[in-house]
């Protein structure tokens, strides 16, 4: 079938599951979200010496032997240490027709524990993209930068959307989504996407930040709300309006402005500007339809600083958001219709922590 062109909602994205697009054991509840679908591991997680991409017309499993290191199985709950690489073949598997393509982001609770998570294809030569067409089976390429972490079976640490033709708004049609539907709580800086800042103002305890401790313990992803803060993170607290960024270092931070998506579009947080510093500023990028919709919410920032101490000031440019058209307005809306743990947020570590 045709599909108007955009980024498949979630009605679509059912439908492709029933044309056998997208084949999988039954799906469960939540994991169709607006805009993508969450992607859940298998029973094996392979212990790679280094990441590496197959490569055109090359299968995953048949460059995996070269390097491999040992495997895992997961069924009864194994850890994923910090520094090393892995990779899980993923339940779900792709049939797509020719004209669709995907693109695939760490989900914001495995962002936010600095959990880089990356889909793999078969004769894939880019992480996260999977051009149209595309026939075969997912892997997802773990690597755990600051804590090590439980994973079982199921566990959903990625998620996939789904485009026909072009979807990305330029800036005119930007400008124009802006003046129907103001985006941001404030002036919108309208530049290859719209731009945002980061949050430096001290409220009464000052902190404006958190940075991950670099000697922690096991994180089981099943817990929610269970970790102490203060065992994993240290508070950043300032009055002085900047901080500075150590080389390697991890620190969640917060956009100034609140930002909304509307119904009818979705949104991709540009990952990295150089431009502007050398640092990364966001690790599970998608933004879905209904975010911030009537509930304003600001967006987290997943920050590691690369090469040199970087000093970030209060209202500091870090990055774009990049809109998109969805091609059906979603049967359920983020924060609306079904349950979102980062609806109205400002500053907060992932679903893990308890309250500081």
């Amino acid at each position: 079938m045709a599909y108007p062109p955009g980024v498949l909602a979630s009605q679509q994205i059912q439908g492709l599951v029933a044309q056998g697009a997208i084949s999988a054991p039954p799906l469960i509840e939540g994991q169709v979200q607006p805009a993508s679908l969450d992607l859940r591991l298998g029973t094996v997680a392979y212990r790679v010496r280094a990441s590496f991409l197959p490569g055109s017309g090359q299968r995953l499993l048949d460059r995996l032997p070269e390097f491999e290191m040992h495997r895992i199985d997961l069924t009864e709950g194994a850890v994923l240490e910090k520094g090393a690489v892995y990779l899980v073949p993923l339940q779900e598997a792709l049939d797509l027709p020719e004209d669709l393509s995907a693109v695939a982001n760490a989900k914001s609770s495995t962002g936010r524990l600095d959990l880089l998570t990356r889909t793999v294809t078969d004769g894939g030569a880019e992480f996260d993209r999977i051009a149209p067409g595309y026939t075969g089976p997912l892997y997802a390429e773990i690597c755990p930068r600051s804590f090590s972490v439980l994973v079982r079976p199921g566990m959903r640490l990625n998620q996939i959307r789904f485009r026909a033709g072009e979807a990305t708004l330029n800036d005119q049609a930007l400008r124009a989504l802006h003046n129907a539907t103001p985006l941001v709580d404030g002036a919108a800086v309208i530049g290859d996407g719209l731009g945002f800042s980061v949050d430096l103002t001290p409220g009464k305890s000052e902190l404006v930040g958190w940075r991950a401790k670099p000697h922690s313990g096991v994180i089981d992803l099943d817990r929610l709300g269970h970790y102490a803060p203060r065992d994993f993170w240290e508070a950043i607290r300032t009055d002085k309006r900047r901080i500075v960024l150590d080389p390697g270092a991890f620190y969640i931070l917060v956009s100034r402005e609140a930002v909304t998506i509307p119904p009818t579009h979705a949104a991709e947080m540009a990952p990295y500007l150089a431009m502007v510093g050398e640092f990364r500023v966001h690790y599970a990028g998608f933004f879905d339809p209904g975010f911030g919709h009537g509930t304003p919410a600001r967006g987290v920032l997943e920050v590691r600083c690369h090469e040199a101490p970087f000093v970030l000031e209060d209202g500091q440019v870090v990055g774009r958001l990049i809109y998109e058209t969805m091609s059906q307005v979603p049967e359920t809306l983020y924060g609306q219709d079904m349950a979102s743990n980062y609806q109205g947020q400002g500053l907060k570590l992932s679903k893990h922590f308890a309250a500081p």
